[in-house]
């Protein structure tokens, strides 16, 4: 049998609007919510979310809008906001806008009236659209900067100076970098790793961030001066080997290729891909915190909290060296 808030409050000898009072922030003694939260936790009393929601303003869902879900890394970044979401009893709402900018400013729109927040993951939007739809006060980016939002991003430049300078230290002095869409923000942030070493870089693209883009950028790449290949993102990298592999080109020992992301097919691909690991999953977690803790529902009702003065969190990326990279060809 259900326990009910009745039940509670006949355990904590207090009455029910004291029971309801005590577990969604009201007016009541320290020491008189501690009791109603113990004799709650001792009967595994969870409140109805919908009747909660009636008293307090929040409906207990979160939103989540993400570029495309067959990217495995915005699996991997959903997966991660799940999981918190579930530990703390919160419901999220996942929006796929198939990198169509019209379709994302659009659901933004739509979760923002029904969730109490949002986090938008690489969303493809210009600053000031975003700006205008999404309430600053309940909304977090991942993998995205917009000056007067929360964020949670990876040290992506950085990733590309780690691989670059793997690339050089194989004797590499042509590196080809096939570029992703124009409008990407992490796009950018690779091409700021690139300024100031003395590699001459061949830009190839923009393509698609899908296979078939790295399919498409693999006769780009080879009539080039090319020795070596550092592609927008894993998908792009694995459809350069299909690719390279359909033309008879040897990876590493005539291209070497590097991916961007680590998602799970940068292992299972032939030969396996070396690729810089970006914070995905972990991403999610942090993004999910930053936003409870914003709109003041980690672990439980309470005041938001007051936007840090930082403006987010930067995740650090690595290197992982696998056997698509080698030394370059004399």
């Amino acid at each position: 049998m259900r326990t009910t808030v009745h039940d509670v409050a006949s355990a904590a000898g207090v009455s029910v609007s004291t029971v309801s009072r005590a577990l969604t922030g009201g007016r009541v003694s320290p020491a008189t919510r501690e009791t109603v939260l113990r004799a709650a936790e001792r009967l595994g009393y969870r409140p109805n979310r919908a009747a909660q929601g009636l008293i307090t303003g929040r409906t207990g869902n979160l939103g989540l809008i993400v570029p495309d879900l067959r990217n495995p890394f915005f699996a991997d970044v959903a997966k991660g906001v799940t999981a918190r979401a579930r530990s703390v009893d919160h419901g999220v709402f996942i929006s796929d806008t198939d990198e169509d900018v019209a379709a994302e400013l659009e659901a933004v729109a739509s979760l923002g009236r029904n969730t109490d927040g949002l986090l938008l993951c690489s969303p493809r939007a210009g600053d000031a659209e975003l700006l205008e739809v999404a309430d600053p006060a309940a909304t977090v980016l991942v993998h995205r900067r917009v000056p007067g939002m929360l964020s949670v991003v990876a040290d992506i430049a950085d990733g590309t100076r780690q691989a670059i300078g793997h690339l050089r230290a194989l004797g590499h002095r042509r590196v080809a970098f096939v570029a992703g869409p124009e409008d990407s923000w992490a796009g950018r942030q690779r091409l700021a790793g690139l300024a100031g070493d003395d590699t001459e870089i061949v830009r190839v693209g923009p393509v698609a961030p899908s296979f078939q883009g790295g399919v498409l950028a693999g006769d780009l790449v080879l009539a080039g001066p090319a020795t070596a290949v550092l592609a927008y993102n894993d998908l792009v990298a694995v459809g350069l080997l299909h690719r390279l592999a359909a033309r008879g080109v040897a990876v590493p020992e005539r291209m070497s290729v590097v991916g961007y992301d680590d998602i799970s097919l940068a292992l299972m691909s032939h030969p396996p891909l070396t690729t810089v690991t970006v914070p995905k999953e972990r991403a999610g977690v942090a993004a999910l915190e930053l936003l409870l803790r914003r709109i003041g529902g980690a672990g439980g009702p309470g005041r938001p909290e007051a936007a840090p003065r930082e403006a987010g969190i930067t995740l650090p990326t690595s290197l992982v060296v696998r056997a698509s990279t080698g030394v370059a060809p004399s």
